[in-house]
């Protein structure tokens, strides 16, 4: 009985540490997916370095967070520990399931279906197809939080503290530039100044406004800045305005501003005023 007691001791130890080397790793390469992301999605990479950040490495490591997640999941599956039963891994507070666990199905949940439609984006409409691909931020956020809940319950969080921090800090800081206004990005240099500048004393500025379409990647961001001259089409298709009223000049200057890939082209024409 003694040594059973032990041997299934050894095989639970074994697998928690699987757990928990697996959830660190998952843990790393989530922050590290969302940090490319956000840098290919705005540009800044190129702005930064001078060369143009690839997706397929937001891909691959979106990819590896899955794969190390999944792994994180399912070990606790392989447990002699009762408490650890499949619906309670699959579905959020079923059967007593704790809010600590909950928070990391459902974020990493989110994060599948969000690989998911992002391998058939083809298949659905591009603007619910993005506004969901966005949900990824909460799915961070969920799973951040449950990692944190965990390493403090499993007295690991003096291991996790410096990493956590490390990884979180410059994930939190892009998460957070990256929906701030264009302005402030302008202030701390991350976004250019005004691409057309105003008219000068008597004359009027015409606008004429150009998209690059191979450099277009229709991430709806110019849209959100001048809605009455960008819109994107159900089937991924920016339309948008060549002549636009003056009035809106200063909403296409901050879309041509906020553009990641550099694609709007603005060209101001000054006309004479009769007096």
């Amino acid at each position: 009985m003694t040594v059973v007691l032990a041997q299934a001791a050894t095989h639970d130890d074994g697998i928690r540490k699987i757990a928990a080397l697996s959830a660190r790793l998952a843990y790393v390469a989530m922050c590290l997916t969302l940090c490319w992301g956000v840098l290919t999605a705005t540009g800044w990479v190129r702005r930064l370095t001078g060369h143009h950040a690839l997706r397929t490495g937001h891909a691959m490591l979106a990819v590896f967070t899955l794969a190390t997640g999944f792994i994180h999941a399912a070990a606790f599956a392989f447990l002699d520990d009762p408490f650890f039963t499949v619906l309670k891994l699959i579905v959020p507070l079923a059967d007593g399931g704790t809010v600590r666990h909950a928070l990391g199905i459902a974020g990493f949940e989110l994060m599948l279906a969000i690989a998911v439609t992002a391998g058939l984006s083809r298949s659905f409409k591009y603007l619910s197809w993005l506004r969901f691909h966005q949900l990824a931020y909460v799915a961070v956020g969920l799973t951040v939080v449950h990692s944190w809940i965990g390493a403090m319950a499993n007295g690991h969080l003096a291991v996790v503290w410096i990493a956590g921090i490390t990884v979180l800090a410059p994930t939190v800081t892009l998460a957070i530039l990256r929906w701030l206004p264009p302005h402030r990005l302008i202030r701390i240099g991350l976004l250019d100044a005004t691409p057309v500048g105003p008219p000068r004393q008597g004359h009027t500025l015409t606008m004429r406004v150009s998209v690059d379409n191979q450099r277009c990647r229709r991430y709806g961001i110019c849209q959100s800045e001048a809605p009455e001259v960008f819109r994107l089409q159900e089937d991924g298709r920016l339309q948008y305005s060549r002549s636009p009223d003056p009035g809106l000049t200063e909403q296409v200057q901050a879309a041509a501003r906020a553009c990641p890939m550099r694609a709007i082209q603005l060209q101001g024409v000054e006309q004479g005023v009769d007096r």
